[in-house]
């Protein structure tokens, strides 16, 4: 058989995964790589891109869409970000509706009901987080959110404990059609290693700072080559909206942007499997969120990439 050949009865197709943000999105798609190729936090909004993540087997491709959450915008950046969330609905043969079955059910998720409703998609309903659920709340908290898609299949799991999430890939699997193998059997996303580079330095700024400082950042790889030494050298670009912010990103004596980077370095090198040398440099880029042209130049201006 040749790369993409596949026995027949193969299945395969691309399953949207959307949801409001901080719901375990990334997590879960995480999980079922066995890799980290989405960065994560606890904070929400963290996604910012839609972003491939590519499950083969013997039996089946599996190409899980990871998305922003969907929320009410409040400038260019966000609206960029539902955008991406919401085409990506109409490039599915699968849509997984991920929600916190902690949460009560709200506007947003009615919203989502409907866009999902819309997309005439076969649908799962991943309640997740079902372990931190009090058991008394258990027929309440998944009524409510059934009641909005009554004809979804549905399970409830944990994306961060793994109970339950071998069911919903059983769901995801019955509910692909038979298809070809779009991408080589041992490629586990889309993204290009200095895009992911990227991420894992936003990532550490999501998770190193406080209010709503990491929000307003934004990274941009200036630099990614290997050097005669074998080290790889990246540097890098951190936007900031404000001046105040540039500050407290810098910290005392630049200890707090040494500590971001020394985290980002440590995954960097995780992700390359060789040293690096990581340079970062902290602009001051005013209302850039809300700036067409600044989103362009970061790489937050183009819909979501088409699927082939």
């Amino acid at each position: 058989m040749g790369e993409y050949d596949v026995p027949a009865g193969y299945k395969s197709g691309y399953v949207a995964v959307v949801g409001r943000p901080n719901v375990g999105k990334s997590t879960l798609m995480n999980a079922f790589l066995g890799e980290k190729i989405a960065i994560v936090s606890p904070r929400p909004q963290t996604t910012r891109q839609r972003q491939l993540g590519i499950l083969t087997t013997e039996s089946v491709q599996i190409i899980f869409m990871d998305t922003p959450g969907i929320m009410q915008p409040r400038h260019k950046l966000d609206e960029f970000m539902v955008a991406t969330a919401v085409e990506t609905l109409q490039d599915a043969d699968v849509i997984l509706w991920l929600v916190d079955v902690n949460e009560p059910v709200g506007g947003s998720d009615r919203a989502i009901a409907a866009q999902v409703a819309a997309a005439n998609t076969p649908v799962i309903l991943a309640l997740n987080k079902s372990d931190l659920l009090p058991p008394d709340e258990v027929i309440p908290g998944t009524t409510a959110y059934r009641e909005l898609l009554p004809e979804a299949a549905w399970v409830l799991f944990s994306a961060q404990t793994g109970h339950g999430r071998d069911e919903l890939l059983h769901l995801i699997i019955d509910a692909l059609p038979e298809g070809p193998r779009y991408y080589p059997e041992d490629q586990l996303t889309d993204v290009f290693v200095r895009d992911m580079a990227a991420e894992f330095i936003r990532e550490q700024l999501m998770q190193q700072l406080r209010d709503e400082i990491p929000y307003g950042t934004a990274v941009q790889l200036l630099e990614f080559k290997e050097r005669d030494n074998g080290i790889i050298y990246i540097s890098a670009n951190i936007f900031i909206e404000r001046d105040s912010h540039k500050r407290i990103i810098i910290g005392a004596k630049g200890q707090q942007l040494k500590e971001i980077g020394a985290a980002a370095r440590a995954q960097l090198e995780e992700l390359v499997g060789s040293k690096v040398f990581l340079e970062l440099w902290v602009k001051v880029e005013p209302k850039w969120r809300y700036n067409e042209k600044v989103l362009k130049r970061l790489g937050y201006s183009s819909a979501a990439a088409r699927k082939p």
